[in-house]
């Protein structure tokens, strides 16, 4: 039995073996296959990814140097506009500065005269009032008023005395063309 034992064992395993090679092997192979395509497209499909992936970061690297770019242009155009406003503004205030202080001249020039009227009126005034007042005082007192009469009628003779001697060299004139 030893031999025929191992000669049904060695078929049963032949049997066996042809079942697993004919039934078995090629579905197998078959799904292994499949798998391995499937296995080899996934991994192009990662390569092809991975190469979007890297354009992809080029072009985000790249729009973030242009948005950097763009942020320090946008920056020096603003600094450059805030620079500019600061001169107008000060070129404006410079104006106004100039415009209120030549109307503070004006204002005081006008004052002044004002000031100058009123005071010249003032002291008309006071000089009439003095005056007046001395007048009457000096009026008051009868010699005074005798030696004021005099002293105009001697002034009235002083000035008569002129006019006849300014009058005579043109008469002497007159009857020397004659």
């Amino acid at each position: 039995m030893g031999v025929i034992e191992y000669i049904a064992e060695l078929v049963a395993f032949a049997i066996i073996v042809l079942f697993v090679v004919r039934y078995i092997v090629p579905p197998a192979s078959k799904a292994m296959k499949a798998q391995q395509q499937a296995i080899k497209a996934q991994i192009e499909r990662a390569e092809a990814t991975e190469k979007r992936l890297a354009v992809a970061k080029s072009k985000y690297s790249d729009a973030v140097v242009e948005a950097r770019e763009e942020a320090a242009k946008i920056r020096d155009n603003a600094r450059a506009d805030a620079q500019r406003i600061v001169e107008e503004m000060r070129a404006q205030a410079d104006r106004e500065v100039e415009r209120i202080r030549l109307r503070g001249e004006e204002e005081l020039a006008n004052r002044r005269q004002h000031l100058m009227r009123e005071l010249h009126a003032y002291l008309g005034q006071r000089a009439v009032e003095v005056a007046n007042r001395l007048v009457e005082e000096h009026l008051a007192d009868a010699g005074a008023r005798g030696a004021t009469v005099d002293r105009f009628l001697d002034e009235l003779d002083a000035m008569s005395a002129r006019d006849a001697a300014a009058a005579e060299p043109s008469l002497v004139a007159s009857k020397g063309e004659s």
